[in-house]
């Protein structure tokens, strides 16, 4: 059999790949994540994970993928900076190109997780960075006894915008639609807390500012009713785009760009499989991308031992 570089490559470090990283090295596999930002992915910038079973306190973000990380490394796994541009069949392996080299494996398991979304206004793009964010927890502090917007209706907006009331003098939740798709729990601290105003059908048509932002521009889809906005920041929640541009061409993905995948995370490519937030399901967690580690790295394993 002709030699590769590494039994396994898994593309991303979040939950799911940092998972699949523990029970690769747990079977002998010589494995590399390629992680081209911070490991643990979405989860290492959240403040707090409440519904992450084990923790009945809850788990700060960055606590739980050091944890990750730190386990998966005991057994083995080999860690560095970098992803993955081209991937391509080698005959049965797969050779990758990540930085300026080629390396090869026998199996790849895809793990790259989402980015934000981009609401596509004017003003968002060029003030993004001076007020404009879509980290609450990276930027928060920024915006002391601030006002500031919260756009979106999902767990990440109604969560985020709670985070920011610890900083924020007062908080605008703003959402199109006349109710949240977030868990009931937090819909109802977003309630309760005094410091959040909630605009319901409402869509933010432009982010004001020069230098950094000054005010929004919104509008009520029901009255047609604009108006403007007093605020210092905005954090932008308004879906998630997966990181599949390198795939396409290579494995099949669904019309929004996520990996499809069989029960086992197999792809369409023999020996390339999938985990977490970049495949096509209905719940993206950090308890879903955990369960899809594991599975992803079984079906590798038995994939590899097939050769």
């Amino acid at each position: 059999m002709p030699e590769t570089d590494y039994d396994l490559i898994i593309a991303g470090g979040g939950p799911a790949g940092l998972t699949a990283g523990l029970y690769a090295g747990r079977a002998m596999l010589k494995t590399l994540l390629l992680e081209r930002m911070i490991l643990g992915g979405q989860a290492a910038s959240t403040f707090l994970i409440e519904n992450y079973p084990g923790f009945p306190d809850g788990i700060p973000g960055p606590e739980l993928s050091q944890a990750m990380e730190k386990q998966a490394k005991n057994f083995g796994l080999i860690i560095e900076n970098g992803e993955i541009n081209s991937l391509r069949p080698s005959g049965k392996f797969w050779e990758i190109e990540t930085g300026g080299r080629i390396i090869r494996s026998k199996a790849v398991i895809i793990t790259t997780g989402v980015e934000p979304n981009k609401l596509g206004v004017p003003g968002e793009e060029e003030l993004k960075g001076r007020g404009v964010s879509y980290c609450a927890t990276c930027d928060g502090p920024f915006f002391r006894e601030q006002e500031i917007g919260v756009v979106g209706g999902g767990d990440s907006a109604v969560d985020e915008a709670l985070y920011l009331t610890r900083f924020a003098r007062k908080v605008y939740l703003i959402h199109r639609r006349n109710a949240f798709r977030a868990e009931k729990i937090l819909q109802d601290r977003a309630f309760k807390n005094p410091k959040i105003e909630i605009l319901w059908d409402t869509v933010v048509t432009k982010v004001v500012g020069q230098n950094g932002v000054d005010g929004l521009e919104v509008r009520n889809v029901k009255t047609q009713e604009a108006k403007g906005l007093k605020v210092g920041g905005v954090f932008f929640y308004v879906g998630w785009l997966p990181l599949t541009g390198f795939l396409k061409g290579v494995i099949s993905l669904d019309a929004k760009g996520y990996v499809t995948t069989d029960p086992n995370m197999a792809t369409s490519a023999p020996g390339i499989f999938a985990a977490g937030d970049v495949r096509q399901k209905t719940l993206r967690q950090v308890a879903t991308a955990v369960g899809d580690g594991a599975i992803a790295a079984f079906s590798a394993e038995k994939y590899i031992e097939s050769l």
